[in-house]
């Protein structure tokens, strides 16, 4: 556990988020080494698939992830407040909400996955294998769940440093089984599916073992558990706007994949990888937000508002510096990167396009999250989740359709960094009118 309330900002801000970015990272590491060993293992149709099951993973899992991040919220600003009960209480009751929240999403899941891909236009060719890689992936989901509330929970409490140890343990676990499925028993996708979902229960059993034995807090007993609907009615006003967001979010995903997949498997794969990448590339801002969404809930539950106005300015700085490296990496060296995943020269040529023209904004999105992050952690959720909606599907969405007429996939990249632009105007209007403020759970008197 951290306490964010005092010391230099800028700095504990950085400590902060250096262990969920590494965390990060592996995570997306390991999504990574599932793309390059479907691209150079078992071909580039498998590639779309893995690629076009992600926004739909991402649509079933939107709604728990925004309430989880509500809880983390509230953990935060009661921990900040010195009221440990209550931060026990929360826990609790977030994974009693995230068991049965992972049998329903496996279910419908299953269920309903081969209708998805048909509705979203996916070439004939592709459909069966992602909805082998689907299925899969969703009879896992009490894993996945299970590790996102562990997560989430102990960045609440100011530890962004044990979540990386478990993810660091999920990766080798992952990369191990990946070439042993794909490579060794020439299972295909199916075997990438298995790889990821037996990477995750591997380090959810680890993080259970671990935390029972050694922590403070948070402790998995089903007897002891209880379940406060006080508090989760705190979460859900904090997180369900951001579930809202994420699920306009992973929807708008899925509109996108329904405007690549009019342009072919080539298109379909290029999109797939470099996605891929962007979600790499883009973690460092997204993991300054979060850090600074603990840091602000923090000391706004203990009336520190200062704090909270510095620590984002050194946020800024700090995310726009990496942002600036990282556009250059994926700028000047896009077509080595994507050859990593494959050998085909169109393949290449159009996902290195689109890390050009995507990459070239990333200071945009850091500016952005870096601004949202201070409005979560005061529990302002609204906002966030109305500038995200509107910047995707007034504009992104549409642009990408209409884009996409007259310059084929170029306009669809194009799109991306429109609304990254609209998203940071809005987002950083609000800031600026301090309305924020008024939205923090725990009442406390200013520092």
């Amino acid at each position: 556990m951290k306490d964010l309330t005092s010391g230099n900002e800028g700095r504990l801000i950085l400590r902060f988020a250096l262990p969920m970015l590494l965390g990060n990272v592996f995570h997306q590491l390991y999504n990574v080494v599932d793309s390059v060993i479907v691209g150079n293992f078992i071909g580039k149709e498998a590639l779309a698939a893995v690629g076009a099951s992600f926004p739909v993973i991402f649509v079933f899992f939107a709604l728990v992830l925004g309430i989880t991040s509500g809880a983390t919220v509230v953990i935060a600003q009661h921990f900040g407040a010195g009221e440990h009960d209550r931060v026990k209480r929360t826990i609790d009751t977030l994974f009693i909400f995230l068991f049965f929240a992972s049998i329903v999403v496996s279910i419908l899941g299953i269920i309903f996955s081969r209708e998805i891909f048909q509705l979203l236009r996916l070439p004939r060719e592709v459909i069966p294998l992602a909805e082998q890689y689907l299925k899969i992936f969703f009879g896992g989901v009490l894993a996945f769940f299970g590790f996102m509330g562990t997560s989430a929970s102990l960045r609440g409490l100011g530890d962004s440093r044990t979540p990386l140890y478990f993810m660091i343990i999920s990766t080798f676990f992952n990369i191990g089984f990946d070439l042993l499925f794909v490579v060794v028993f020439g299972w295909g996708i199916r075997g990438v599916a298995f790889a990821s979902v037996l990477a995750q229960a591997g380090a959810f059993v680890t993080a259970i073992f671990y935390l029972n034995r050694y922590h403070q807090v948070i402790h998995f007993s089903l007897t002891r558990w209880s379940f406060d609907r006080g508090l989760f009615r705190k979460s859900l006003r904090i997180g369900i706007p951001t579930g809202v967001q994420q699920t306009a979010v992973a929807l708008g995903m899925m509109a996108l994949v329904w405007i690549v997949d009019a342009f072919g498997t080539n298109v379909i794969a290029a999109y797939s990888v470099a996605a891929r990448v962007n979600s790499l590339a883009t973690l460092p801002a997204m993991n300054f937000g979060s850090a600074l969404a603990t840091f602000a809930g923090q000391n706004l539950g203990a009336g520190k508002e200062a704090r909270v106005k510095t620590g984002f300015r050194a946020t800024v700085l700090m995310s726009s510096v990496v942002a600036l490296v990282v556009t250059g990496a994926v700028v000047f060296f896009g077509n080595f990167i994507m050859g990593l995943f494959t050998d085909d020269p169109d393949v290449v040529r159009i996902g290195s396009e689109y890390l050009a023209i995507v990459g070239s904004f990333y200071v945009v999105f850091s500016a952005m999250f870096a601004t949202s992050g201070v409005l979560r952690g005061a529990g302002a959720t609204l906002v966030p989740m109305i500038t995200t909606i509107i910047s995707l599907w007034a504009i992104r969405i549409p642009a990408a359709y209409l884009l996409s007429q007259e310059y084929g996939p170029t306009g669809i990249w194009w799109s991306v960094p429109l609304g990254w632009l609209l998203g940071l105007v809005m987002a950083y209007g609000y800031y600026l009118s301090g309305w924020w403020k008024s939205k923090v759970v725990v009442a406390n008197t200013p520092a």
